[in-house]
């Protein structure tokens, strides 16, 4: 699971980070509301935990910004405001849930793990074709494909972003934990992979490589020659 952390005050960032890399998530931080929207557009969170108050914005925007691009992400909005309207205008905005500060940690942990439990499925289902993230799990036509590790992040990614043109950076961006210590050709290594490994032994096309751009999810339309 995936966690994005949107809080100014460094020491609480720091806090919130540690506690819950202990628990087993994968968290990324931002201190500010640009940095915030830059990991929002190129990863894809099971829940985002954002400070109302921003230096240069604020959690319901963001909280806005996240629902619309994934209905299924679960937001918390974390606020030193104690007043009901300032919940009730939270919840309204879509926010999953409202925390006051200051919190036990317990708690929001708590919390964070309910709101997990109810955000629905993450499996991806398009045509013959089933996508489980959370148990790194593939099936076409009811049979299990060996597809496992970045080959499989990498499928996952763009099947997420099945409209769009995803480069070579922003999926380096969006997988890798250091992309600035790997260089891009790891990703032809992992469209490879899925070619080898899932494509051809199925006779299907999921992957088009878009050239000087990058790579596009084309399952189940065909591809033209021309753009492989």
């Amino acid at each position: 699971m995936r966690i994005l952390i949107i809080e100014d005050e460094i020491t609480l960032n720091r806090t919130l980070q540690e506690g819950l890399t202990d628990f087993g998530y994968q968290v990324d931080t931002a201190e500010n509301y640009k940095d915030a929207e830059y990991f929002i557009d190129i990863r894809n969170y099971d829940l985002v935990l954002t400070d109302w108050m921003l230096p240069d914005g604020d959690g319901i925007e963001l909280c806005k910004i996240v629902k619309n691009r994934s209905s299924r992400t679960a937001v918390v909005i974390i606020s030193a405001r104690d007043d009901k309207e300032s919940e009730i205008e939270a919840l309204k905005s879509g926010a999953d849930d409202f925390i006051k500060k200051p919190f036990d940690f317990d708690i929001l942990l708590a919390r964070i793990e309910a709101r997990l439990r109810f955000g629905g499925t993450n499996v991806i289902e398009i045509d013959e074709l089933s996508i489980n993230p959370d148990e790194e799990k593939i099936e076409y036509a009811g049979e299990e494909i060996e597809l496992k590790g970045k080959p499989f992040e990498v499928l996952t990614h763009l099947a997420r972003h099945r409209d769009q043109i995803v480069s070579k950076e922003q999926l380096l961006d969006a997988i890798w934990e250091e992309p600035e210590l790997v260089t891009p050709n790891v990703i032809e290594v992992a469209i490879n992979q899925i070619r080898q490994k899932m494509d051809k032994p199925l006779n299907i096309s999921t992957i088009e490589t878009i050239r000087r751009r990058g790579y596009r999810f084309c399952y189940p339309n065909t591809v033209d020659e021309d753009q492989k």
